[in-house]
């Protein structure tokens, strides 16, 4: 797949052009002294990009077209992945991909949104947009993981839940409501991944959790930059002073205790080396795991309670 630039991105594009018309870097080839002066200045410029991003570019990084998404991590770390489909009341939610895999040595139950590449599979997908049988599939899963003693890794990477008339009468609300109730009582460890985007009542359905992951350049927050432009300010284009105003980002919500732990991305952002940022989450993942499972699992009510207490500031 192509990669693609965004805005602030124009000086990585002019060097990944400049290098690619010397040839590119190749492994078994070694480099000229022209194309190793190239590298070196274009991972300079990265770094000096990266460095001043401000929360509006980290909210694109975020959508980024070339982004991993959830089915590209989880088909990295568990080629046993087996798909589960259906909420058996109404039908199969295709915007949420739920399944059981191994996880290095780890049997868990993946439950993850899903965005689509190009605008047949972005329709198929829903773009990435639950509807209320995608959260009653879900809570169906989790239970399976619960009966087998299964921990729960929710990938989260979502605009928010549809707002179509058809998932309002279908009980979109209780749908989300219900998944709250029943995953603070899970007794199983759930960890939470924000891979991209996470916003509004469409994330937090599939967002209880005992730890909140976040990769470096993603977002979680009860509304949109958009959304939230449009309300106060009857303007869409208000979005990057939204976005500043929200405080969404992994900093942020780290500061508040939303977010427990940041995981950095390789330089440029995860779509630069998907296979590198897969990596990285999947130690992380396991060693959260693990620390998780040797907790007393009948205390897990008890210590998400205790989390979401402490959650936010009070004066």
């Amino acid at each position: 797949m192509k990669l693609q630039y965004l805005e602030f991105e124009k000086p990585i594009k002019e060097l990944d052009q400049a290098i690619a018309e010397l040839g590119g870097i190749q492994d078994s080839v070694e480099l000229t002294p022209e194309l190793k002066k190239l590298v070196a200045k274009r991972e300079s410029t990265i770094k000096k990009i990266h460095a001043k991003l401000n929360r509006w570019q980290r909210v694109q990084l975020a959508r980024h077209p070339s982004r991993p998404y959830s089915l590209d991590y989880i088909h990295l770390w568990s080629p046993d992945f087996l798909e589960l489909h259906g909420d058996r009341l109404f039908a199969d939610d295709h915007a949420v991909i739920t399944g059981l895999g191994d996880l290095e040595s780890i049997p868990v139950v993946y439950i993850a949104q899903q965005k689509g590449r190009n605008t047949k599979d972005n329709l198929y997908r829903n773009f990435g947009m639950m509807r209320p049988e995608g959260y009653r599939k879900a809570l169906r899963v989790m239970k399976l993981a619960e009966k087998f003693h299964r921990p729960v890794v929710t990938l989260i990477d979502t605009i928010g839940a549809y707002p179509g008339i058809g998932a309002e009468e279908r009980g979109q609300g209780e749908a989300i409501a219900r998944n709250l109730l029943e995953m603070a009582r899970l007794k199983t460890p759930i960890i939470s991944v924000v891979i991209g985007e996470g916003a509004s009542g469409g994330a937090l359905g599939i967002g209880v959790c005992d730890r909140l992951l976040m990769l470096e350049n993603t977002w979680f927050s009860v509304i949109s930059p958009e959304g939230c432009a449009s309300i106060l300010w009857r303007d869409a284009a208000k979005a990057p002073v939204a976005a500043e105003a929200l405080k969404l980002i992994p900093r942020d919500l780290e500061a508040q205790g939303i977010c427990d732990r940041i995981i950095p991305e390789p330089p440029g952002g995860a779509h630069r080396n998907p296979g590198i940022a897969a990596q990285q989450l999947r130690t992380v993942l396991i060693e959260e795991i693990r620390t998780l499972q040797e907790q007393d699992s009948a205390s897990y009510l008890d210590r998400r309670i205790e989390r979401y207490q402490k959650l936010g500031a009070f004066a």
